[in-house]
Order: structure tokens, then sequence, then C-alpha cells
């Protein structure tokens, strides 16, 4: 089928969401290389901005449409996308058969219900991370994409970085630091409160509501800001944990394990909002264990300061957001953009610098216009299980009870070395809360019990299983429901 004959197919099947797509038989097109790709954005806060002046700089791609609720960032977003028309609702946008791919920019909750309607609406997608704000969600992303034989990119644009490749060739196939004893990824970075009013935020001018929510429910927010801090409210966003823990976790999935280790089998959290008593409700100090049935890994998140009234945030060994695999012979600290290896006694021994994935949007082009994601940086379903971590991470605080340290014997490790990066976390996160005032036994700190999963089902087995698959699903506003792809 022709490309005007399946515009021309599908300008009459679309109506009202409901999207009726080609089989994926015939929908793939090697486009000319000179052939005008015309792109719409949906979310135009910061980083829709971002995909704006990414895109829009590319050789042969037209900035087509900008969509989102809010008609002051549609309206601002014209400014640099002369060419394109604005949309208020993604649905709309989603008829013109002139839009090849769309990018996804939005709030975290309406990441996969876009990327799927954008799918059964024939285009390419370039979606933001986290893939998904719950597990289940995210599988139905990389059905969609196999059902409708779609090109679709994650945007942890590290990938699209020389680095990565760099450090997995001096840790696996150099064999630079010999064996690699376990990992400890970070994100230290220092944040604010978001403020707690005491009555209901009223909704910006000029911003539907109704659309904005989308899937999430309909809360009363008492937050301060009505942009951004959705972040921190389990209703629409994924915390820290898939704000910045989805670009380090990623890191670690790619240069530590070659994407060899889809999930974790066993998982513990734990952590708490604390210091700002605020309207938030995702942890602001939160910590983790993976068990990857070889190397053990773990993460610690804090967007507090090191200490009150410091503007510095925690680190550990030098790094602060980024990860540090403990090797036999030492360690490679790596972070985006670049990283360095060191000997057992601190020697600095290598060096690794290079950009921190700026062809990202250009490989996601390149692969439109071949009709082939096999040179995708970022596919979608290593977008998945990449989020999938965070998910879990953020399913494990959820599930947390009071702190009990007897818990802590349940992380059974392989050897010193995983034990003492392991202990050190720990000690790190006791006097990190002390400083501020807290212990861990305080009632606002929690920890999960050891949660099983099975990276196949992608769901919670065991004791405690019952509790946290309730998480791996959201509750969808009527309208706005994620379906099922089989």
């Amino acid at each position: 089928m022709c490309a005007l004959d399946r515009r021309q197919f599908l300008q009459g099947s679309l109506a009202a969401g409901a999207f009726v797509s080609l089989s994926a038989a015939g929908v793939r097109e090697t486009r000319a290389a000179n052939e005008t790709i015309n792109v719409a954005i949906i979310g135009m806060g910061g980083r829709g901005g971002e995909h704006l002046k990414q895109f829009s700089s590319l050789q042969g791609v037209n900035i087509a449409a900008v969509v989102d609720p809010d008609e002051a960032r549609t309206g601002n977003a014209l400014k640099n996308a002369p060419n394109a028309k604005a949309y208020t609702d993604l649905r709309k946008m989603l008829e013109d058969p002139n839009i090849d791919a769309v990018t996804i920019a939005a709030c975290n909750h309406w990441h996969c219900l876009a990327a799927i309607w954008a799918m059964e609406a024939g285009k390419d997608v370039y979606v933001e991370k986290p893939l998904s704000h719950s597990q289940w969600e995210g599988r139905q992303v990389v059905n969609a994409a196999r059902k409708y034989n779609r090109i679709v990119q994650i945007g942890t644009q590290q990938r699209s970085s020389p680095i990565q490749d760099e450090a997995k060739r001096f840790l696996h196939e150099e064999q630079g630091l010999g064996k690699i004893q376990c990992v400890q990824v970070c994100r230290y970075g220092v944040r604010s409160s978001i403020g707690k009013r005491s009555e209901p935020l009223p909704i910006p001018a000029g911003v539907d509501y109704d659309l904005w929510l989308g899937p999430a429910q309909d809360e009363v927010l008492y937050r301060d800001k009505f942009h951004y801090d959705w972040h921190w409210d389990w209703n629409t966003g994924s915390g820290e944990m898939g704000n910045w823990g989805v670009h380090v976790l990623d890191d670690v999935r790619n240069v530590v394990f070659r994407d060899s280790v889809k999930l974790p089998s066993r998982i513990m959290a734990g952590g708490g909002r604390v210091v700002w008593n605020d309207a938030g409700d995702t942890p602001n100090v939160h910590f983790a264990y993976f068990d990857t049935g070889e190397i053990p890994t773990y993460i610690g998140l804090s967007n507090l300061p090191a200490k009150p009234g410091e503007k510095k945030a925690l680190n550990y060994r030098g790094t602060g957001s980024g990860y540090v695999v403990q090797c036999e012979g030492g360690r490679y600290n790596g972070r985006r953009g670049g990283g360095d290896a060191y000997d057992n006694n601190g020697k600095k021994i290598r060096e690794f610098r290079g950009s921190s994935g700026t062809s990202h949007a250009l490989n996601f082009i390149e692969a439109v216009r071949k009709g082939d994601n096999s040179d995708l940086k970022a596919e979608v379903s290593v977008g998945h299980d990449s989020t999938g971590w965070c998910n879990l991470a953020n399913i494990g605080f959820r599930c947390g009870e009071d702190f009990n340290s007897e818990v802590i014997q349940d992380v059974t490790l392989p050897n010193d070395a995983a034990r003492k990066v392991w202990d050190d976390l720990l000690t790190q996160m006791e006097q990190h809360l002390g400083a501020h005032g807290y212990k861990l036994s305080d009632s606002e700190i929690r920890l999960s019990p050891m949660l099983a999963h099975n990276p196949e089902t992608e769901r919670f087995t065991g004791e405690h299983a019952e509790k946290a698959n309730s998480f791996l699903k959201r509750k969808y506003r009527k309208g706005f429901e994620v379906p099922e792809i089989s």
C-alpha cells in the first residue's frame, strides 16, 4: 500500500480516540533521504521544548504540530515552530494523516496511552523516560509496537553516546578491572519542598484539566505549583526513581549487564519523604537492593542536601549522579558523558569522555526513514525493562512497613566486596537521615520485605505478592483507559 493510500485509509478510520490501524504487514516503508518527516510534539513543558530544538535542527524534519492541554504552552511553542499547528487534544492531532511521527514529553501518566494511540493511528513514536507509570501499561506499549510494526524509541539518550560502548569494551572484552563484583547506583541531587497549601490549588486559566489528567485520577492538589511538581505525586509521577533513576539504572543495564538481565528477581526498598512536610508523597530519600542472579546492584537517591544548611548533595566515592562498578581489580565510576577507571590503590588508570547522547533524536529519525527498528539505540523493549527496575523499586517503597533491621539480613551477597558496598549504602542512608534529625526506626521511614519477582511474567510471587502486584496496574479514568494489547 502506498503512503497516500495508507494516509487516506487512516484519515477515514480515526474516531474519538478509538483508532483502527492497518495490520503490521505493509505499513512499513522506506523513505527517501530528502523526504520530509513531519513530527508532532506532545507536551510542551521544558522537555518538550528540548524536543522542539533537537528535532527541528535535523535535516528533513518539520515540526508540524505542538500539543498541550495548556494553551499558554502551545502558544509559546509556536514562536519556535512557525510551520506547526497547535492542538489541545492529542486525539485531534492524530487524525492528521500527514503526521509521520510523534514525540511524547507529557507527564509520566500520559506516556503509555499517548504512545499506544499514536501507534494505532499509524505514527512512529519517540517517548520520554520513564516509558511507563506502572509496569503493566509499559508491556502494552511493547505489545503495540510489535502488533502495529512501529518504530518506538525511548528517551534515554545516553544510549546514543559512544562512551557506553567504550566502557562496555573496557569492562568486558578487555577485562580492564577484572571480574565485576557489584554495582552501586547513585542519584544524589538537591531539590526543595513543593509546598503544602491549606486550600486546593486553582487550575491555571487556559488549562483543559480533563485532558491534562487523562488516565490519572481526579484528585485535589495542594502543592504550590501546577506544572513540573506532578513528578512527586504518585497519581501522575514516579518520584526521583522514575525521573533520574531510570537514566542511571539504564546505564547499568547497558554497560554492566549488556541488557542480559531484563528485570531483577528480588527487590527490597526503603526510604521516606522527610524534612519538608509538603504535599508530595514520593520519597525524597530512597534506596533499594536488586537481586539480578549474578551481580548485586544497589541504588541510593536523595533530594536533600548532604547536611542541613549545605548546598552540596551526597556522593559515593566521588559519584553523585552515576554508578560505581566494583571489580576485583578496582572500580569504574560511570556518569552521563564520561567515566573514570581506578585501580585498587585509587589511582586513575583510564578516562572516558564524550557526548551525553546528542545523536539520539537523529537515531530515531534515521530508523523512521529506513522503516527498521534494528538500529535503534533505545528500542521500546529496552526502555520497558529499564523503566521496570524503577517501577519495582517504587513498588518496594509503597509496600514498605516500619523499618525492621532483621529484614536487611534477607540480603544474601556472593562476596565480601558486595557486602561492603551494601553496608556502605545502609550506613550512608542512616547517617544522612541522622544529619537531618531522623532515625531509621522513625515512623517516617519505611522498609519493604524482600519481594520475589518473576522477570518472565513480570509479576510478584510468594508471601507478599498480593500487595506488590496491586501496584503493577493503575486504575484509569473512564475514556482514558490504557488498552490491553495482545
